[in-house]
């Protein structure tokens, strides 16, 4: 396409679910609910982990960085999102677009990562019980967390700044709710098959591939739980793995149809409905999931509790 005399984009407009201005309103009393529940509950959650010694192990470690993760995540993408609904101002500046669009990429492409390495800490607990602490030593599980916030902040910084050094010949109209990167791209009057080759390779690397390693992780599990002599050991053993299974299913299902799907030229409800479930819906089911699925979060919160009625009382 001819890119001719265009003025610079300075400002983005999103449009996203303009065509029901009827769901203003109870889009913005459902976001900020659940944004909340998101913040009261994942904070909770890291309290929890922080005052209980029981609780300063691998699984919880991780579960801890999932928790900052999510709060970091919606206080992206929600307050503005919330600012829209409310009072119509559509508007968003060039670098706050870019800015969004980066917390988005690198915070969900480290939930990717992290999700895989909370497969494997939950592979070597159930598999190797006896090796446990020897093999999930404080060094690694640490590097572990580490390593999946470098990888998703350098794979967000690659895929923004090949995003926005692109020209967008005056087209400011995003058809999306947030500054989401596939409806940038089809602002864009330049060629982008690069961009869409790293967007493939990427989704490839931060999707596919530590989905099968989650699977082949919970294939092991799943034959180590079976070849467990006593119900009650089988039962421990499928409720510290069904919570973390129940978050992977929910964030690989919406970031695999977001991602991975055929694309087409415009965006469809359907998409921003799922963005929204990606983006609002899952980190607010997180800690709802882990604690009432796992015993020793919810013993932990009630001594907690306890401790500060007591207080209170005092």
């Amino acid at each position: 396409m001819k890119m001719g005399n265009y003025s610079a984009v300075t400002e983005f407009f999103l449009v996203g679910l303009s065509k029901y201005p009827e769901l203003q309103l109870l889009l913005f009393m459902l976001c900020l609910i659940m944004y909340v529940i998101i913040l009261l509950g994942n904070s909770l959650l890291i309290v929890i982990i922080i005052l209980d010694s029981r609780l300063h192990t691998p699984t919880y470690f991780f579960l801890g960085n999932l928790s900052f993760l999510d709060i970091c995540y919606t206080s992206s993408s929600i307050p503005p999102m919330l600012i829209i609904f409310k009072s119509g101002r559509k508007s968003i500046s060039f670098m706050g677009c870019a800015l969004q669009m980066a917390l988005s990429l690198g915070l969900g492409s480290t939930e990717c990562v992290l999700l895989a390495m909370m497969a494997y800490d939950r592979y070597v607990a159930i598999c190797n019980p006896l090796r446990y602490p020897i093999i999930m030593h404080r060094v690694l599980y640490v590097h572990m967390a580490a390593w999946s916030w470098i990888i998703g902040c350098l794979t967000s910084l690659l895929q923004t700044v090949m995003t926005m050094i692109l020209p967008f010949c005056g087209n400011n109209v995003i058809d999306h709710i947030t500054c989401e990167i596939l409806a940038l791209l089809k602002l864009v009057c330049s060629d982008i098959s690069m961009n869409v080759f790293i967007m493939t390779v990427v989704s490839t690397v931060l999707l596919v591939i530590p989905l099968l390693l989650i699977f082949i992780s919970y294939v092991f599990i799943l034959s180590s739980i079976l070849r467990i002599n006593t119900a009650e050991g089988r039962k421990k053993a499928f409720s510290t793995c069904s919570a973390h299974l129940t978050v992977v299913i929910l964030f690989y299902g919406s970031a695999i149809f977001m991602y991975m799907k055929p694309k087409s030229k415009d965006t469809n409800t359907s998409d921003e409905i799922i963005g929204l479930s990606y983006g609002v819906v899952t980190p607010m089911l997180n800690p709802i999931i882990y604690s009432l699925r796992n015993k020793e979060v919810k013993e932990a919160m009630k001594k907690v509790l306890s401790r500060h009625l007591n207080l209170l009382k005092s």
